[in-house]
């Protein structure tokens, strides 16, 4: 099992969380962007760039992701193809997307952008709390504690 993240519009609160849980639980841990980031010195931890263009981080993500393994993402489009392919995702306010709620997920994005692509002035989330920075990090560890090398989290 591996983490991948989507690290573009990955907060840095979020991304420190992901550093020292990786070191912690000696997880393979792979920030995927498409500028330069810079990532601790770690055996866990590794930085991929990508070219710019419209999902080409996704793309990547979504190439190497093997079943089991935990994406970090708050895009919906991304985290739909990831639990497609067997893989789990958690957003950055440390919820995770199902196969139960994504269908759902994505009809309410869908709806809010022919809302903006039709004039409609709509607010974007709203600015990462403490609170969102802890229950991150409660699904993460949750998560983590179920993993068992050489196998997927239940």
């Amino acid at each position: 099992m591996q983490i991948w993240v989507d690290a573009d519009a990955c907060p840095a609160v979020i991304k420190e969380i992901l550093f020292r849980a990786a070191g912690r639980k000696h997880i393979l841990t792979t920030f995927v962007a498409n500028k330069v980031l810079y990532v601790p010195p770690s055996p866990y931890l590794r930085a991929i760039q990508v070219a710019k263009g419209f999902d080409v981080a996704d793309n990547a993500i979504v190439e190497a992701l093997a079943i089991g393994d935990l994406v970090i993402t708050a895009d919906i489009p991304l985290a739909a193809q990831v639990i497609e392919k067997g893989g789990h995702a958690l957003n950055p306010r440390g919820e995770f997307y199902s196969v139960e709620n994504i269908r759902e997920r994505l009809a309410m994005r869908d709806f809010m952008e022919s809302l903006r692509a039709s004039g409609v002035e709509t607010q974007g989330p709203s600015a990462m709390q403490s609170s969102d920075r802890h229950t991150f990090a409660a699904q993460l560890d949750q998560f983590l504690a179920r993993y068992r090398p050489g196998s997927a989290p239940a």
